[in-house]
C-alpha cells in the first residue's frame, strides 16, 4: 500500500505526550496533514513550534464530544492519550482513568466513525499482557483482569472498548499496538523515561531499584502505529515493547552514554517502600509528580522477570524493526541537554 494514498490525513490524540509528538512528526514526514489534539495550545505551540501541515486541536479526553467535528475528514485516528500510572503522585485515581481511559476511549471511536474515518489505531500496552516470570511473552497471553491495578485494569478495559465497537460496525477498522517503557526525544512532559534520564544525569537516583523493563524508542513505537493503520490485521494485537534490560544494566548504559557516574548499590526493599511512602507525601504536599509511588514499587516486585516479549507478529505483519538501545538513550540526553534541561 502507498501511505500517502491510504493516509492522506490524521488525528493524533495526546500529541504533546512523547509518543504522540514522535508520531505527529513522522506522518507529516510522509506527506499526511494531521490534527493534533492537546490539552494546552501554548505547550502544543512549545512542542511542535512552526511545523507545518499540523493543526492543532484544543480539547480533552474527558470530553469528547467537544472536539468531535475536528474528526471529520480524517482517514485514521491514532489515539495515543491517556491518563498513567506515572502521574499517579500516590493514592488512587480509578475514577479519572475510568473516565479518561475508558470511556474516553469508547467515546471516540464512536465520534471518529461519526466523522467518517474509517480506521483506528488504539494504543494498548504491554500491562494487558501476562506470563510467567523469564518466559517469552507475546500478544495471546492475556492478563486476567483481577490480576490487574487500576491503571493495568483502564487499559484492559480500554481495548475492550474498542474491540467490542468492532463487533458491531463491521466497516470499522482497528488495530492495537503495544508498546513497553517509552523513551526518546522531545519527551517535554516529562514521562517517567524522561525524568529517569533527568534524575541519572543530575545524580539524583539513590541506588539501583529491583525489576526488569522493556525498554523501546517512542519513535520505533511511532511507525508501529503508522504500520498497524496500513498493514494491521482487524482487532489484531501489535506488540512493540523493546529489548529486555534489568535496572543494573540500564543506568551504567545510561552514565557512560551521559559522561556521569552512577550508583552501583541495590536499594533494600524495605528501603524502597520507605522512600515512596515519602515521595507521596511530598507529592500530596506539593502537587508535583515523584519517581517513585508505592504502586511503581509494588509494580516492580509483582511484574519482576516479566519483560521478555516474543516481536515475531509485529515482525512479520508490520515489519517492524528496533533502533539499538544506546542510540536511544544518546538522542534523548541530547535532547536534554540541547534544550537546557541539564
Amino acid at each position: 500500500m502507498n501511505t500517502n494514498t491510504q493516509l492522506r490525513s490524521a488525528f493524533v490524540t495526546g500529541a504533546t505526550g512523547l509518543l504522540g509528538n514522535n508520531l505527529v512528526r513522522e506522518l507529516i514526514g510522509r506527506g499526511v496533514s494531521v490534527k493534533a489534539l492537546v490539552r494546552s495550545l501554548e505547550k502544543g505551540r512549545q512542542q511542535f513550534g512552526e511545523l507545518e501541515g499540523i493543526e492543532l486541536v484544543l480539547g480533552d479526553m474527558a470530553d469528547v464530544p467537544a472536539f468531535a467535528d475536528k474528526l471529520r475528514g480524517c482517514d485514521v485516528v491514532f489515539h495515543t492519550a491517556a491518563f498513567f500510572r506515572d502521574n499517579y503522585k500516590g493514592g488512587s485515581h480509578w475514577q479519572e482513568l475510568k473516565r479518561i481511559n475508558v470511556d474516553g476511549t469508547r467515546s471516540l471511536i464512536e465520534h471518529a466513525y461519526g466523522g467518517g474515518a474509517r480506521r483506528f489505531v488504539q494504543t494498548s500496552s504491554i500491562a494487558v499482557l501476562n506470563g510467567e516470570p523469564g518466559a517469552p511473552i507475546d500478544e495471546s497471553c492475556l492478563r486476567e483482569l483481577d490480576d490487574a491495578d487500576d491503571y493495568y485494569r483502564s487499559k484492559i478495559l480500554a481495548d475492550q472498548a474498542v474491540l467490542d465497537f468492532l463487533e458491531s460496525h463491521p466497516e470499522m477498522h482497528a488495530s492495537l499496538v503495544l508498546p513497553g517503557w517509552m523513551w526518546g526525544p522531545a519527551d517535554i512532559g516529562p514521562t517517567s523515561s524522561g525524568q529517569f534520564v533527568n534524575d541519572v544525569v543530575l545524580g539524583k537516583l539513590p541506588g539501583l531499584v529491583p525489576g526488569s523493563f522493556s525498554v523501546v524508542d517512542a519513535r520505533d513505537v511511532a511507525q508501529a502505529h503508522i504500520a498497524a493503520a496500513l498493514h494491521g490485521q482487524r482487532g489484531g494485537r501489535y506488540l512493540a515493547a523493546g529489548r529486555h534490560m534489568t535496572m543494573r544494566q540500564l543506568v551504567p548504559m545510561l552514565g557512560k552514554i551521559a559522561g556521569v557516574k552512577t550508583p552501583e548499590r541495590n536499594l533494600p526493599l524495605p528501603l524502597l517502600y520507605a522512600l515512596a511512602a515519602v515521595q507521596e507525601l511530598y507529592a500530596r504536599i506539593t502537587g508535583k509528580p515523584v519517581l517513585l509511588s508505592l504502586a511503581t514499587v509494588r509494580l516492580m516486585v509483582k511484574e519482576a522477570g516479566r519483560s521478555h516479549f516474543n516481536h515475531a507478529k509485529s515482525e512479520r505483519e508490520l515489519a517492524l524493526k528496533f533502533r539499538p538501545l544506546e542510540q536511544t538513550m544518546a538522542d534523548t540526553v541530547a535532547w536534554y541537554r540541547s534544550h537546557g534541561w541539564f
